[in-house]
């Protein structure tokens, strides 16, 4: 569209240019020419009378038919930029959600006021061949339902066929109607394809300008332009809704992986001592047998217990649209120091404002990852404090999460191991948005984990960061 008003405003001024420099010109030449004529019959005095106000005459119409110009050149500017602002907000009201099905409705309610139609429909397809339909206008009583696999008459000339509709007068239209019983009447049609990429991905019409007026081509233009945009933010909510599915079924296997490392392992040991004691029972002369498994039982069962409230706590934990992360944050660590009885402490460099930049996905990994951390600590550590400490360097946020526990040798333990203490899932979590991962620990040192996820936006097909570092210290 910019392009477009580009060359017409160029052809106006080149030709502007040119009837300023030739009409002065020529119409000087002429009153010369005249004057000359005039001389033998009037005299000088009066010719130059006659001159001079035929000059002024001509300046005065030619001024006036400039400034004609001008001012019409002027009202195709506005009505160009009024409409490239009515685009611009109608944009702006749609990418505003990313649910796919708000995004729908906002696309034919603002394509109606828009153009400013009484009514307006969408209809979307997909790869299997079903439709939905999303209405505007209409009266609460009116029907607008069509069925998802049948054929819409004029309609599919929109959506099959990806011809634009513009038409004037519907009653005397001779394509095929099916209308839906006691349909509100319409009187003109406008309707225009949604492509994205190579195919049609639903159809946009408008019916029945609110002025009377049919639809005409300044209508049509601008219905098309929006529809591009429709098509762009449409393709955004599909995306969306996708990686939010492939998201909450990376959630569903992470959690199943870590109760298969944790809870899974504890009750398998808890039916290996349930028969063992069973046995041992069994024989009088080992009671102080019976009783030491038994205790151990006792305490697997209170891991277990520990395991699960704290796990509950984690999944109950999480990021609401009233609530920032570092609120998110506060009172988990509360509740976490509660249940554990180990002191925890949240550090912000240099203040609250260091989350800024975050992305909602890297936040939601971020949060999961102090958390592994944080039960790494209550099961592993023998800690009495852990400090959570969020810096801000440049563009990157780096949290690490340190305890004043045992700590352990990395170098002594298998990969095979890494699991049982979090640092895979941890590790995966980091690289998903672009992160990485230092974990830096010595025997009766405590130890420390560090991630580090870059602010912004993270491109797609990102690396994911480094490898999980362990760092001997």
């Amino acid at each position: 569209m910019s392009g477009q008003l580009e060359r017409t405003l160029n052809r106006s001024l080149r030709r502007l240019k040119r009837l300023g420099i030739v009409l002065p010109l020529g119409f000087l030449a002429a009153l010369v020419i005249l004057g000359h004529g005039l001389v033998p019959i009037f005299g000088v005095t009066w010719t130059w009378v006659l001159t001079g106000t035929l000059a002024v005459l001509g300046v005065a119409g030619f001024a006036d038919w400039i400034f004609r110009l001008v001012g019409q050149l002027h009202r195709q500017l506005l009505a160009q930029h009024a409409e490239l602002v009515a685009l611009h907000e109608a944009g702006l009201a749609i990418t505003a959600d990313l649910d796919l099905s708000v995004v729908l409705q906002r696309v034919v309610d603002q394509a109606r006021r828009l153009v400013g139609a009484r009514y307006g429909l969408l209809i979307l397809r997909d790869d299997h061949g079903l439709r939905t339909l999303f209405t505007s206008g209409y009266p609460r009583t009116a029907a607008c339902e069509i069925e998802e696999t049948s054929s819409h008459g004029i309609l599919d000339q929109v959506l099959c066929e990806g011809r634009t509709l513009c038409i004037a007068d519907l009653e005397r239209y001779p394509g095929e109607r099916r209308y839906p019983r006691d349909h509100v009447v319409m009187r003109s049609l406008l309707g225009v394809p949604i492509r994205s990429g190579e195919g049609i991905v639903g159809g946009l019409y408008l019916a029945d300008r609110e002025d009377g007026c049919p639809f005409d081509e300044q209508d049509r233009s601008r219905l098309e332009r929006f529809a591009t945009q429709a098509a762009l933010v449409i393709t955004n909510a599909h995306l969306h809704r996708r990686l939010t599915s492939l998201a909450v079924t990376a959630e569903r296997e992470r959690i199943a992986r870590e109760m298969h490392d944790s809870l899974a392992q504890v009750l398998g040991y808890v039916i290996t001592k349930a028969s063992a004691l069973r046995e041992l029972l069994r024989q009088p002369e080992r009671l102080a047998d019976a009783e030491r498994h038994l205790r151990q039982l006792e305490q697997a069962a209170r891991d277990a217990y520990a395991d699960v409230r704290e796990a509950i706590l984690g999944l109950r934990t999480g990021l609401a649209p009233n609530r920032t992360l570092l609120e998110t944050l506060r009172t988990y660590l509360e509740r976490w120091q509660d249940q554990s009885g180990i002191a925890a402490t949240l550090v912000v460099e240099p203040s609250d404002e260091v989350l800024r930049g975050l992305q909602p996905m890297a936040e939601l990994q971020l949060l999961r990852i102090v958390q592994e951390a944080l039960a790494n600590v209550r099961k592993h550590a023998r800690a009495t404090h852990v400090t959570v400490t969020m810096t801000r360097v440049d563009s990157v946020l780096q949290v690490r999460v340190e305890d004043n526990g045992v700590g352990f040798d990395p170098t002594a333990l298998e990969r095979a191991n890494f699991p049982r203490f979090g640092l895979a899932t941890m590790r995966e979590r980091a690289e998903a948005v672009g992160g990485s991962l230092t974990i830096s620990s010595r025997p009766g040192n405590g130890t420390s984990i560090e991630a580090t996820i870059p602010l912004g936006i993270v491109p797609a097909g990102v690396d994911g960061g480094e490898h999980a570092r362990l760092d001997c210290r």
